[in-house]
């Protein structure tokens, strides 16, 4: 029996092959190669030839204290900040709707389906259809406001920092809301029938039943939704590149417009974009692992370090028994 284990243990490890090759030459070389031009001379178009800096850690200097990095790292935590609010709480809301077992939504996939849509469509697509919408002078945005008397004239929306960020966050929102909604929706349906009927027959109301019951059920899940929405507004970089090109002035300059610009505008300072690249990493990987502490399940984690404590005791009166 032992033999057949043994021979059935090589197929997990085989099945697992593609991942970890894949794995190890799309991600962790990629990583690793990054991590190692931050510490080069290497710039320039063409170029693959590069040196260790006599000061190793100067590009990562450099990057630390430019004011351009500086201003794309605050806006990069507002803009995601201020999307990622309201897109939890809209989602939560919607999670909350569609899975209410008081009543039914008619239509309940259709709306589904409309909700997670523009998570669908490429990046590309809706900086075009924005960029048209607030067209300038003609757009479908100055024409209604003019129709209806709001403004007298036709008005370049895009050249206003602070209305620039807020279609930023609009979109942002906009696009991913339906993703965090689904993601919701199937941590609610994770939770057991019995426990919601037990609610009901308490007498507790919808209110109570989302408060009480749904929120602290579904915290693996918001702490998953917390942790991967993090990671991705770090990195945002499609739609402002695309849509306004981190403009106006800086406005909307993200850490990922500033590393693209850094490798591929102007002097093609590769070394200094993996640099940021590095530090982005970094700060990623420091905020989700806070994130993880702070949120994980205390109750759980003690449940574990009593079995532990009885698994210590158990062993050391065996040990006692056997001198015995």
């Amino acid at each position: 029996m032992k033999k057949k284990h043994k021979g059935y243990a090589k197929y997990g490890y085989l099945f697992t092959l593609p991942f970890t090759i894949a794995f190890l030459i799309f991600m962790a070389y990629p990583t690793l190669y990054t991590a190692l031009i931050g510490f080069t001379d290497l710039k320039g178009i063409g170029k693959t030839d590069f040196h260790i800096l006599a000061n190793p850690l100067e590009n990562f200097i450099k990057i630390l204290t430019s004011p351009t990095f500086h201003t794309a790292f605050k806006n990069t935590v507002v803009l995601w900040v201020s999307n990622f609010i309201p897109q939890l709480i809209l989602a939560l809301l919607l999670a909350a709707w569609f899975t209410d077992r008081r009543f039914k939504v008619p239509g309940e996939g259709v709306f589904k389906v409309l909700f997670y849509m523009p998570n669908i469509i490429t990046a590309a697509t809706v900086a075009i259809l924005f960029n048209a919408l607030f067209g300038y002078p003609m757009g479908p945005v100055n024409d209604l406001m003019t129709r209806f008397g709001i403004l007298d004239a036709p008005y370049n929306f895009l050249i206003k920092k602070n209305i620039a960020r807020g279609v930023v966050i609009f979109i942002q929102t906009w696009m991913w809301y339906g993703y965090t909604m689904i993601i919701l929706i199937s941590g609610v349906l994770g939770i057991s029938p019995e426990i919601f009927e037990a609610a009901e027959v308490d007498g507790a109301n919808g209110w109570q039943t989302f408060w009480q019951i749904t929120i602290p059920n579904i915290k693996t899940i918001l702490l998953f939704t917390l942790v991967t929405s993090l990671i991705g507004g770090l990195n945002m970089f499609d739609i402002p590149k695309l849509f306004l090109m981190g403009g106006p002035d800086n406005a909307t300059l993200t850490t990922g417009v500033f590393i693209y610009n850094q490798a591929f505008s102007g002097s093609y300072m590769y070394n200094r974009a993996a640099a940021a690249s590095m530090i982005m990493f970094v700060i990623i990987c420091a905020v989700s692992g806070v994130m993880f502490y702070a949120l994980r399940d205390k109750d759980e984690e003690k449940i574990h370090k009593t079995i532990r404590q009885q698994e210590k005791e158990y062993r050391k009166k065996m040990k006692e028994a056997q001198k015995k």
